[in-house]
C-alpha cells in the first residue's frame, strides 16, 4: 500500500518515522505513524548437546538485563543469512556450518516497519567474538528446552528471541524424529 502522502517527522541513525495518510481497504482514510526500520536477522545457535546460545544483554529501554538470542540490524543491501552469520560471530564468539531459515517476524506491525529474519544455526565452532562498545552482554548456553519453558514461562519476554527459540526447538525435534534409529 502506497500513502497518499507521508511526512517525515523524525530521522535518526537506525529509524526514520513518518505519518502517512492511507486509505484503508474498508475505505477509510487515516493518518497512521509509522516507525521505518531497515529490519534484522535472529539465530537460534544449537549446539551438538542441543544447547542454545541465550544472551543475558543489558537494554536501557526495557529497564535492565533480559534474555535474546544473538540478533542485528541489517546494513544497506546486506542478505539476511549474512547479517545472521556476522552477529552469530560477533556477540556468540560461534560460526556455523549448517543454516536453515525459520521464516520470518514483524515485531509490532501496528507502528513498525521492522521485519525480523529467523535461522537455526547447527554444526557450531568456536571463532573470536567481537561485541561493538554499546553491547553490554553475557554468553550462556542453555538446554534449548529449558529455554523454551523459559519462553513459555514468560521469563523470556523479548519476542524474537521467544518465537525464535520455539521455531528452532520445532525444527530441531523434526530432524531428530526423522532420523534413522542407531
Amino acid at each position: 500500500m502506497t500513502p497518499s502522502r507521508s511526512t517525515s517527522r523524525y530521522e535518526g541513525r537506525i529509524v526514520r518515522v513518518t505519518v502517512d495518510d492511507v486509505l484503508l481497504p474498508n475505505g477509510v482514510h487515516a493518518e497512521l505513524e509509522v516507525v521505518h526500520h531497515p529490519g534484522g536477522a535472529v539465530v537460534a545457535a544449537v549446539d551438538r548437546d542441543e544447547r542454545v546460545c541465550l544472551l543475558r544483554q543489558y537494554r536501557y529501554v526495557a529497564g535492565g538485563w533480559i534474555w535474546e538470542l544473538p540478533a542485528g540490524k541489517l546494513e544497506p543491501n546486506e542478505p539476511p543469512l549474512a547479517t545472521a552469520q556476522r552477529e552469530l560471530a560477533e556477540e556468540a564468539g560461534v560460526h556455523a556450518r549448517s543454516w536453515v531459515s525459520l521464516g520470518s517476524y514483524m515485531s509490532s506491525p501496528g507502528v513498525f516497519s521492522e521485519v525480523l529474519h529467523l535461522f537455526l544455526a547447527r554444526d557450531l565452532e568456536p571463532v573470536a567474538s567481537a561485541p561493538e562498545i554499546h553491547e553490554v552482554i553475557e554468553v550462556h548456553w542453555v538446554p534449548l528446552a529449558e529455554a523454551c519453558e523459559r519462553a513459555l514461562d514468560g521469563e523470556i519476554r523479548d519476542g524474537k528471541t521467544a518465537l525464535g527459540l520455539l521455531r528452532a526447538a520445532h525444527r530441531v525435534a523434526a530432524v531428530r524424529a526423522a532420523a534413522p534409529a542407531p
